[in-house]
């Protein structure tokens, strides 16, 4: 690994730019560094006039201009500037590279990267001018240049290409991207801890197929969310990790004749290093499918979750009860009162889903190496990221705006038989065989039914009626209370295996 003084540091903050002005308030306290949402809107792009249009850097072998339809059509400045920061990073790189290798001038480097930064400057504050007839952000920022320092400009595009640039651009927003949403889901697990610590010893229902099943702890069911974001957190671990080498110097896709150094600018831009193969390295998507794919499944999670509290906020089910901070009215029902937030939830995962198969669709049957198809993977990118930071945020907020009605969960708990699994294990443990016990169990439970009971009430006479195996003991089996205390495996809902889960959840993400 090549070792070199950097003229910059790329920021270790996981901040990253955003234009969509709707972006929700909480997002803010994710990227804290980054400009303001009216910092970076766009002004409408407008076509320049066929006489006004200015010469395309790419257009010394043209002798017409492109009409205002395919101009409109194929520009992508209008979304692709979301990537002005990473593009001013790489070209900083670059300049540094090709001044240690004597391709330029310190002089020119140092005229270069002043040039980048005042522009980097303008686009903070809004004063950059986007024009759609330079196209993409690449072609903007280095015609600004042009027209700020004239000829040293014109030496940035020595040995890369358009394609490897806006591949290092976009691995750079999608790394810090990948920060920004490990953030937010950390975020969320501690909401759901803290949710769990506020409801100790609280006994809810457990389903199996939507129909009761056994008891659980609420602290449990909290527990099985907070792992499955751990597993996201570790899916978006791999793929920063994969995602994470340096396409600078690939140029179109065959590299170049001059003598660059692509392990200096993978260094400084903080890559573990460069791609080995230049056609793969310009042509290569998988790090976005694979990063739409870790989105797509932490968004399912989120629906689930979503779903769960929509449900339980039902009349129907009464277990919690949103905060109106939270909450949504109707427009004609004056007395409704609904958990919009988790619907939308439920609803945004459809398009964080949808993100991941244009991207699998686009990339279908593309040959080596760069297509302009590519140009359409950056729009999906950018909406999976908001949508899925922002169902994240929310949920989070949600989950910190509930009450749990323990009253109402109390009065439903004595339906279904919750406690008939742990009556069979009574009887294993009186080594009756388990299929014996499940039949006998069985029958117990049918006679609660002819008579409206729970098993808790059937006296002592007529369990020995159905299996004379019972005795006096087995009233500690039976009712939730009790068959919660008789979990004891690890890893399941008993009182000792969630203390020592919550304990382990507590210290990993420093709640006190």
């Amino acid at each position: 690994m090549h070792s070199s003084k950097a003229l910059f540091s790329p920021s270790s903050s996981s901040t990253f730019l955003f234009s969509f002005s709707s972006t929700p308030q909480p997002l803010s306290r994710a990227f804290s560094h980054a400009p303001k949402p009216q910092q970076l809107r766009m002004e409408p792009l407008r076509a320049a006039s066929q006489s006004n249009k200015e010469a395309k850097l790419w257009g010394g072998r043209f002798e017409e201009s492109v009409t205002e339809a395919v101009e409109s059509f194929t520009e992508s400045i209008s979304f692709d500037k979301l990537l002005s920061k990473y593009d001013i990073m790489g070209s900083k790189a670059h300049a540094q590279m090709l001044a240690q290798q004597s391709l330029i001038s310190a002089k020119e480097r140092d005229e270069i990267v002043k040039g980048l930064e005042d522009i980097e400057r303008r686009i903070a504050s809004g004063e950059f001018q986007w024009r759609m007839d330079r196209e993409d952000v690449h072609m903007n920022i280095e015609a600004a240049l042009i027209e700020m320092i004239g000829e040293p400009a014109k030496k940035l595009h020595t040995a890369r290409s358009r394609n490897d640039q806006v591949l290092t651009d976009f691995r750079l927003w999608c790394r810090d991207a990948i920060d920004g949403i490990m953030g937010s889901m950390k975020r969320l697990q501690v909401s759901l801890i803290t949710l769990a610590l506020k409801n100790e010893g609280l006994i809810v229902p457990g389903y199996t197929h939507l129909q009761r099943a056994q008891p659980v702890l609420l602290q449990h069911l909290l527990l099985a969310y907070v792992e499955q974001i751990d597993r996201d957190i570790g899916r978006l671990v791999d793929c920063r990790a994969r995602m994470n080498f340096c396409p600078l110097g690939a140029c179109a896709l065959a590299g170049t004749g001059l003598p660059i150094d692509r392990f200096m600018t993978s260094e400084t831009l903080g890559f573990t290093a460069p791609l080995r193969n230049s056609i793969d390295a310009v042509s290569d998507r998988d790090f976005v499918m694979e990063f739409l794919s870790a989105n797509a499944i932490t968004a399912v999670h989120l629906s689930r979750l979503g779903e769960e509290w929509v449900l339980w906020a039902s009349e129907e089910f009464g277990f919690i009860t949103p905060s109106d901070s939270v909450s949504t009215g109707s427009s004609i029902m004056p007395q409704k009162k609904n958990p919009d937030p988790m619907e939308l939830v439920r609803g945004k995962s459809a398009r964080v889903i949808g993100d991941l198969v244009t991207l699998l669709t686009l990339c279908k049957g593309l040959p080596h190496a760069y297509n302009r198809d590519l140009q359409e993977d950056k729009e999906p990118v950018f909406d999976s990221v908001k949508t899925i930071l922002g169902m994240l945020e929310v949920s989070a907020e949600f989950a910190l705006n509930i009450t749990f009605n323990q009253d109402r969960i109390q009065k439903a708990l004595p339906a279904g038989h919750l406690d008939a699994t742990t009556l069979a294990d009574y009887l294993v443990n009186k080594g009756v065989p388990f299929r014996t016990s499940h039949d006998i169990v069985g029958r117990a439970v049918a006679l609660c039914t002819s008579k409206n009971c729970q098993l808790l009430d059937l006296s002592l006479d007529e369990l020995r009626s159905i299996n004379p195996v019972f005795d006096e003991h087995v009233y500690e089996y039976l009712g939730v209370e009790n068959a919660i205390n008789k979990f004891s495996s690890y890893g399941s809902t008993g009182s000792a295996c969630v203390a020592s889960q919550l304990d382990y959840w507590t210290k990993k993400l420093e709640i006190k």
